[in-house]
């Protein structure tokens, strides 16, 4: 039988092995776990997901604390559309960030940054290109251009002397979506480097309504590789959602694909963001506790843990420090949400809201917690403590154990020695 060993993605002069850690913001896809994937032969993500609020946390930089005293003024008024990014604030967190991870690298994997269309920060042409050519100018090895269909995207990057030679990528959940993508950036002479498709089993935000159910990433990546055969076109596919073991892995590069993307199962390895008390609510979550919801203000469902500190919350919106999510207008879905039920509870100290969640606030406290559809079987990666607890595991071990188990197999980590008292 196969081994995912057994096959290598090619992108240009790079020989991979095929196994990219996708891009979990925010900081969950840390630049710890990034730097493993590349010292081990693979493509690791990290993301730009709230990066001025990620530098904050991880280099002690004051980008949020300034936007905040600077816009101050403007926490009680229910318009936002005067909170602006600082855009050279912006470019300095996104340079430092991927120069810190740049600076580490070993091995001869990539590091990619993951780069969300849907980050609009009242200003979604503006603070894009800023985060791109930022990107750029610090050294990364390719952008994947995430949640969004990208139409423009790549126009802001196109005069950066490195747009021909740093690897570029998007991620599609369609033929449809692949298509208009190829057809708007047609002018620019520049395909993707490759292609992720992601099918309605991924984490996070999904490229689908809410009946992903009906779809599959088998049909998906056949269809795709087809119209790829067809138009004669050379652009590496990179399977991605519900990929749980390296047996999965293999059946979706014979049917075309160059490589997988996974995720969900980094969640718990030691190198990933996610504290560690969370990361045993990933162990412990069955199948029936991970739904599919809107509260997410982009538009897009969303995969999570019901018990997710953040559904249902009705925290203050803090625009004013964050606003990641800040269309060019200024406007937020939770923000309406959250007036509608101020204005319904009048006097109440706390209220709440059902229907959205502040994804910026949340997600920065770790209190949404994004999974993939398998997440309920990562208790049987792993061993069970003593104390009822999981063993965390390593994030080579997992990455290895794609790339050489056979058989559906999963390989469980050496266990950890008890510490007597």
């Amino acid at each position: 039988m196969k081994r995912l060993d057994d096959f290598r993605l090619k992108m240009g002069r790079h020989e991979l092995v095929p196994i990219v850690i996708g891009g979990m913001g925010v900081d969950i896809s840390s630049t710890d776990l990034a730097l493993e994937a590349a010292r081990l032969g693979g493509i690791g993500h990290i993301s730009d997901a709230m990066v001025n609020t990620l530098t904050d946390r991880r280099y002690k930089t004051k980008y949020t604390k300034a936007k905040q005293a600077q816009f101050q003024y403007n926490v009680a008024s229910e318009d936002k559309s005067d909170v602006k990014f600082n855009l050279e604030h912006l470019a300095e967190a996104t340079r430092l960030h991927v120069e810190k991870t740049m600076a580490r690298k070993q091995g001869n994997g990539l590091i990619f940054i993951n780069c969300m269309e849907k980050l609009t920060m009242n200003g979604p042409k503006e603070t894009l290109s800023v985060r791109m050519n930022a990107a750029l100018d610090a050294g990364i090895d390719g952008i994947t251009l995430a949640a969004g269909l990208h139409l423009g995207s790549l126009a802001l990057i196109a005069e950066h002397p490195r747009f021909r030679e740093a690897k570029l990528g998007i991620i599609v959940s369609s033929l449809r979506a692949l298509q208009l993508f190829l057809k708007k950036n047609s002018r620019l002479n520049r395909l993707p480097d490759y292609v992720v498709i992601e099918g309605p089993l991924a984490g996070g935000h999904l490229g689908f309504g809410m009946d992903w159910a009906e779809y599959d990433l088998e049909k998906i990546v056949t269809e795709i590789h087809q119209y790829l055969l067809t138009e004669k076109l050379d652009i590496p596919l990179i399977a991605a959602g519900g990929i749980f073991t390296g047996s999965d892995a293999v059946r979706f590069l014979e049917l075309g694909a160059s490589a997988v993307q996974v995720a969900t199962r980094f969640t718990v390895t030691r190198e990933c963001g996610l504290p560690d008390d969370i990361k045993q609510e990933y162990f412990k979550a069955s199948e029936a506790d991970i739904e599919v919801n809107e509260i997410s203000p982009t538009g897009y469902p969303m995969r999570m843990i019901k018990a997710s500190p953040g559904i249902g919350d009705g925290i203050r919106p803090n625009c004013e420090a964050y606003g990641y999510l800040l269309d060019a207008n200024g406007k937020c879905a939770y923000i309406t949400s959250y007036n509608r039920e101020v204005a319904a509870h009048p006097g109440e100290r706390r209220v709440s809201v059902g229907d959205k969640t502040c994804l910026c606030t949340h997600m920065r406290n770790f209190d949404i917690w994004t999974c993939g559809q398998l997440t309920w079987r990562l208790k049987d990666t792993t061993h069970r403590n003593p104390d009822g607890s999981y063993q965390l595991l390593s994030a080579e071990h997992v990455f290895k154990d794609y790339q050489f188990s056979t058989d559906n197999q999963v390989k469980l980590p050496e266990p950890e020695l008890a510490v007597s008292a």
